[in-house]
């Protein structure tokens, strides 16, 4: 990989971005997610963090865990939506602090830019959640 990606007009249409190599992700408690790697940790450079474009067909879940650092996530396309009860639609942009605690989702489908200062380990959920597939109105 070059030292730069350039992926024109990433808000064309976010969901499909069928110009990209999207990889199944199978982890444990993740169900339909594809991303496509933008940058990854690499241990020789003491680097912890990771840049990933993330494709949630409808339906699709990641697990729930915490994160051990910041987490940036804006919305591409589609809606994007939380554990704790809020939808996030195309051109939103959520700021998650360390030691915050979730499960993403989308009921209808949608792409996102998802940056991690520090990996995420994952977690049992000790309180209810909202579950996969219920639909919030996304916040105005």
């Amino acid at each position: 990989m070059s030292d730069v990606e350039f992926i024109p007009n990433v808000f064309r249409s976010g969901f499909e971005l069928t110009d990209l190599s999207w990889v199944p992700w199978s982890e444990p408690g993740r169900v339909g997610v594809e991303h496509h790697v933008l940058w990854a940790p690499d241990a020789e450079q003491n680097e912890d963090s990771v840049g990933l474009l993330l494709r949630f067909p409808p339906g699709a879940h990641g697990d729930f865990h915490e994160h051990l650092g910041y987490e940036l996530m804006l919305v591409l396309d589609g809606v994007l939506d939380h554990s704790d009860g809020p939808s996030y639609a195309k051109g939103d942009l959520i700021v998650e602090a360390p030691g915050t605690r979730h499960q993403m989702s989308s009921a209808t489908g949608c792409t996102v830019l998802a940056i991690r200062t520090r990996p995420a380990a994952a977690r049992t959920p000790d309180r209810p959640i909202r579950p996969v597939g219920d639909a919030v109105p996304a916040q105005a």
